[in-house]
């Protein structure tokens, strides 16, 4: 079977955020060896987006199957679903959600309202998008400003943390001249957790991770920031840990479960998604982020929730391959 991969060329690496942006190399390395060991006979098909060339190569390669990396067009994440649009409206298969799903979870704002609107619970939160803009009355601190397009926590750090309404007045100007529109929320103090899900046309849970910041500095508010995920001279990366607890509570399971299927209904996952989720101070379960393009880095979660439930990594391709392999029919 010849199968495609098509992915977003990632920024050169003297620009500022290439440590994210140049992770789907990462990815696209490891499908081109799990699609040998199946098998398959794998090409790489990198997105500019220029549409007409993409059609066109794919045309010259006739793949079987496209296994869709792409995380944005030219580092524009608002063109998230774009790629996966163009394929639809191409009417070739491919792995991972539609267009809609990841158009909709990329606007951290646009996923908030969906999920307020469908009874998810999720912290409150307003949108920051102009300076001077008066800001809510009533609010918990501490609170976090995220920029409400980005992922792969860009724009994240200690400084978008804020304590009290004077230092939040002064901060969220700076990081929207910085990031742009900015998602304000509560800061959750409780555990944090993250649930992957793969599978087509049923969902299927993978083993609960949970984020381990016992070893964060203890000076730092305990978040995955940039630092955390990307910088791993930091204290931060040193801090956080993955895991699989076996210590929860199984009403707390039951819990969590049936928001992250309600999570997946609503958003209209497919194939492979995460969702993140922190407890609040009264220890209630509140959705961070839906994600319907988690990264696909060996050793990144996703891989490792599925290595938990005994999934090798080609496996897991093979799987994903199958979900779109049925959409073909």
């Amino acid at each position: 079977m010849r199968t495609a991969i098509l992915y977003n060329e990632p920024l050169p690496e003297d620009a500022p955020g290439w440590e994210a942006s140049r992770d789907v190399l990462t990815q696209v390395a490891a499908f081109e060896k799990a699609l040998a060991r199946l098998g398959h006979q794998s090409l790489r098909l990198p997105f500019d987006g220029r549409p007409g060339l993409l059609l066109a190569a794919i045309d010259r390669s006739a793949p079987t199957l496209i296994c869709n990396l792409c995380e944005t067009i030219n580092e524009d994440p608002l063109l998230a679903g774009h790629p996966a649009a163009l394929l639809d409206l191409a009417g070739l298969p491919y792995t991972g959600s539609g267009p809609q799903a990841l158009m909709l979870s990329t606007d951290k704002a646009a996923a908030k309202r969906i999920m307020r609107g469908a009874a998810i619970p999720t912290a409150d939160f307003f949108l920051y998008d102009q300076t001077d803009m008066p800001l809510p009355s009533g609010r918990n601190f501490p609170c976090i400003a995220k920029p409400q397009y980005q992922d792969a926590s860009i724009g994240i750090d200690q400084e978008a943390v804020f304590a009290d309404n004077a230092s939040l007045a002064t901060g969220l100007e700076r990081l929207l001249r910085r990031h742009g529109p900015l998602l304000v929320e509560e800061f959750l103090p409780g555990r944090e957790f993250n649930v992957a899900v793969l599978g087509y046309p049923q969902l299927r849970l993978l083993p609960l991770a949970e984020i381990d910041f016992s070893g964060f500095p203890a000076d730092l508010f305990p978040l995955v920031d940039y630092a955390a995920k990307w910088d791993e001279a930091s204290p931060q990366f040193a801090g956080t840990r993955r895991g699989f607890p076996t210590d929860l509570p199984q009403p707390l399971r039951d819990e969590v479960a049936g928001v992250v299927q309600r999570c997946c209904q609503v958003f209209g996952l497919r194939d492979y998604a995460r969702v993140d989720l922190r407890l609040d101070r009264r220890g209630q379960v509140q959705v961070l982020e839906v994600n319907a393009n988690p990264c696909l880095n060996p050793d990144a979660g996703f891989a490792a929730a599925a290595a938990q439930a005994g999934l090798a990594y080609h496996e897991l391709v093979a799987e994903l391959l199958a979900c779109a392999q049925q959409r073909k029919k």
